[in-house]
């Protein structure tokens, strides 16, 4: 029995086989997993009914699972901040949202790096982050 809060299998085994620099999507319900993410990701289905689950609940599991070394958003056209960006800094203190426009944030999801694919029932536009795996440092 694991002793983490975290306890998807599929989650786990993407997570267990991925390392620094290794990146994961999570994203809300209008993104188009299918199309804009790297194709060899693992992909997770957990929008089980729109509003469930939030992509900040999976942030605040997935957080508390890995080290994360930086953390990517998507914005929109218009420039304002969406207000899950307040939340996504209160899960992941001392990490800075590098901001991106919608296309770019495409790009990114599709490289090769993009190892897990994350998908939610959050109905927030613009809910979606991009983390990059940290190291974990020896004791």
């Amino acid at each position: 029995m694991l002793k983490t809060k975290l306890l998807h299998p599929e989650i786990l085994k993407a997570l267990a086989g991925s390392g620094h620099g290794g990146k994961i999507l999570i994203a809300d319900g209008n993104y188009p997993f299918s199309t804009r993410a790297n194709p060899a990701a693992a992909r997770v289905y957990l929008n089980f009914m729109p509003g469930m689950l939030k992509a900040t609940d999976v942030l605040k599991g997935i957080a508390n699972a890995i080290p994360v070394e930086s953390a990517d958003v998507m914005t929109p056209d218009s420039g304002d901040e969406p207000a899950i960006f307040a939340e996504f800094r209160k899960l992941l203190p001392g990490i800075e949202l590098t901001k991106h426009g919608r296309f770019q944030f495409y790009d990114l999801c599709k490289d090769g790096d993009c190892c897990l694919v994350l998908a939610t029932g959050e109905q927030r536009i613009y809910a979606n982050i991009l983390l990059t795996i940290g190291v974990v440092m020896p004791k």
